[in-house]
């Protein structure tokens, strides 16, 4: 689907894509090494959850389909989100992630444990750069590359509402570069640096349409609009254990989404 394909729907119409969507996702076969691990892992389990239900498939992108603020992180952990199938959910990085959004205004509680703990975002949605528990972590690069094409479509959906984008980390910094040059936005000459509090202006392509104040529909755009990109620390333990990312410097970078969301 193109930018402009999607510009054409109603917002409620592209809520009813965006859930489309996520059942192609769950259902992708794209990378055998992933599937073959995802699987195994589900039913091997880790002592600690031997009676849980394992997910095991790609994990979709989940929240408020009509959402100015668009989260991406880096994939599924094998005993968290590839256990409960819900992104960020059931491991320690997630217990980060929702108390800050919490904190900010953005999730109706602090915790999410399963995908039946009456978790609701505000105004916010969240993806990643790999749908399904990569083996080690280390997805390979053919890897990030077939999923990718998932984060263009879902990012055709939601741009008209966007305002805001945070990568979390890194990876999920290039692979947003990525993915807007492969859609065609004009981006700096020169990719601008990942850290944690980076900000990017990007000017959203003339192309591509916006909703009315009223959320009634969509119309063209007649005067520039931007998206800022946020970076942030990833709320992995190896950052959130040695202090390299304290709840202070997360919450900043919350505090700022939360307000070009808003805006």
């Amino acid at each position: 689907m193109s930018s402009g394909k999607a510009d054409a729907l109603t917002p409620a119409q592209r809520a009813a894509r965006l859930v489309e969507l996520q059942e192609q996702i769950i259902d992708c076969r794209r990378c055998p090494r992933l599937v073959e691990w995802r699987e195994r892992v589900a039913v091997e389990k880790r002592a600690a959850y031997r009676d849980d239900v394992y997910w095991g498939r790609p994990v979709p992108s989940f929240g408020d389909p009509l959402a100015r603020l668009v989260i991406v992180g880096l994939a599924p952990a094998a005993h968290g989100a590839n256990r409960t199938g819900r992104m960020f959910t059931g491991d320690r990085s997630g217990d980060w992630l929702f108390r800050a959004l919490h904190r900010a205004g953005l999730a109706n509680q602090p915790e999410a444990v399963s995908r039946a703990d009456g978790l609701t975002l505000t105004n916010t949605w969240i993806t990643a750069t790999l749908h399904c528990a990569p083996p080690l972590n280390r997805p390979l690069p053919e890897e990030r590359d077939a999923c990718r094409d998932w984060l263009k479509l879902e990012l055709d959906l939601l741009v008209p509402r966007m305002r805001c984008l945070v990568a979390l980390g890194g990876i999920a910094w290039n692979q947003v570069f990525r993915t807007l040059a492969e859609q065609g936005w004009e981006l700096p000459r020169k990719q601008p640096k990942f850290g944690h509090g980076a900000e990017v202006v990007i000017e959203v392509p003339k192309t591509i349409g916006r909703d009315d104040d009223n959320g009634s529909g969509s119309v063209q755009v007649t005067q520039p609009r931007h998206v800022t990109l946020l970076g942030s620390y990833h709320p992995s333990q190896q950052n959130t254990f040695t202090g390299r990312l304290t709840e202070e410097m997360f919450d900043a970078v919350w505090g700022r989404a939360a307000a070009l969301a808003r805006g």
